[in-house]
């Protein structure tokens, strides 16, 4: 058995009866059968993994496709969920995360005939530059870009409030944690720059690689301590990364009693949970939804191509969230000087970077 839930878009027939059809403006290859792995954290984690799940969801409503969406609860669920979308006759499977990256790959190799994707990872475990199998497809995300006009915007903030303090925590020291990580410090460092400020970073230390981390991405007694940790420092903006380890930070932040604030990863938090709307003061997006709607469409169509895609803040694939009800909190022409930091990171007169880049 598969060691989470199926869930199916849809119901009634199983996945085999998929066939061609008219959606999404062409014809679907015959028996095209798109299927999604999570990592651990599930469908409702509020970010990553829920919004993959909502762009197979979109693409598959739209080919007129059945899907198969599978939760992983540990790593220990990645290879056999593999093998069972395998037996479920998948053809495009796409999984959801760097911690699948060595799991995919043996899938992969062992399934040439089947297409795939991975979500934040090269699949290149021999470290060579190349991924490991020709029929899987990286959907990279330079978050480091977007999470640098995030780190000026903390620090604006905190700067505006007197406090001059903001930090970051993550779930664990990942390639795909800690860009977000580097990008924010870079970001309040900029912003330092262009103001004469000195607004202070904890958590992170860029040039050494290290910080604060909950050892998971899980919404527990760890993840509030690592939050709560920054908090007694002083910090009035908080960036938890890490899926679900956000609500924690939330805890954190009420049991505080301060007026402390976050910020959001991957989707936007403020609409995507309103439980704490009133905590998030922007989201730093990795439009992960679509990029695995995009890839399930165009491999529907028989258009699958192995070549890496990089979200950018180019091509929109990572960008940064309105303020919602902090907007008149802002310091007076923030939006714009990020706009126009944003325009700089475009074009390449100011270069944004990190060891975690893809």
């Amino acid at each position: 058995m598969i060691g989470a839930a199926v869930l199916l878009a849809g119901c009634g027939a199983a996945p085999e009866s998929n066939g061609a059809s008219a959606g999404a403006g062409g014809d679907v290859v015959d028996g095209f059968t798109p299927c999604l792995i999570s990592d651990e954290g599930g469908w409702n984690d509020k970010s990553f993994n829920q919004s993959a799940k909502e762009g197979m969801d979109r693409a598959a409503e739209e080919l007129g496709v059945k899907s198969v969406e599978v939760e992983s609860s540990s790593a220990n669920d990645y290879a056999p969920n593999l093998e069972n979308l395998v037996a479920e006759g998948c053809t495009f499977i796409i999984s959801v995360g760097f911690k699948l990256g060595a799991d995919t790959v043996a899938s992969a190799t062992a399934n040439p005939n089947l297409q795939y994707a991975i979500i934040d990872d090269r699949a290149d475990t021999d470290n060579d530059g190349e991924t490991d199998a020709p029929n899987i497809k990286p959907l990279l995300f330079d978050t480091v870009q977007a999470a640098y006009l995030g780190g000026y915007a903390a620090a604006a903030y905190s700067a505006e409030a007197g406090v001059n303090k903001v930090g970051t925590v993550g779930g664990i020291p990942i390639p795909p944690v800690t860009i977000f990580m580097d990008g924010f410090v870079d970001g309040v460092q900029k912003y330092n720059e262009d103001k004469g400020a000195s607004v202070q970073t904890f958590g992170w230390d860029v040039a050494a690689q290290n910080g604060s981390f909950t050892g998971a991405f899980a919404a527990n007694d760890a993840a509030k301590q690592a939050a709560q940790g920054l908090l007694d420092q002083g910090i009035d903006v908080l960036l938890p990364v890490g899926g679900p380890i956000y609500s924690s930070a939330a805890d954190a932040i009420r049991d505080s009693g301060g007026t402390s604030v976050m910020l959001g990863v991957d989707s936007d938090l403020a609409q995507a949970d309103p439980a704490v709307s009133d905590l998030v003061l922007t989201s730093i997006l990795k439009r992960i939804d679509q990029a695995v709607y995009d890839s399930v469409l165009a491999t529907a169509k028989g258009e699958y191509d192995a070549t890496p895609y990089v979200g950018t803040l180019e091509n929109e694939g990572v960008g940064l969230s309105g303020f919602g009800s902090f907007e008149s909190a802002l310091p007076s022409g923030l939006t714009d000087e990020i706009e126009a930091l944003r325009q700089q990171i475009i074009s390449g007169e100011i270069t944004v970077t990190s060891p975690s880049s893809p």
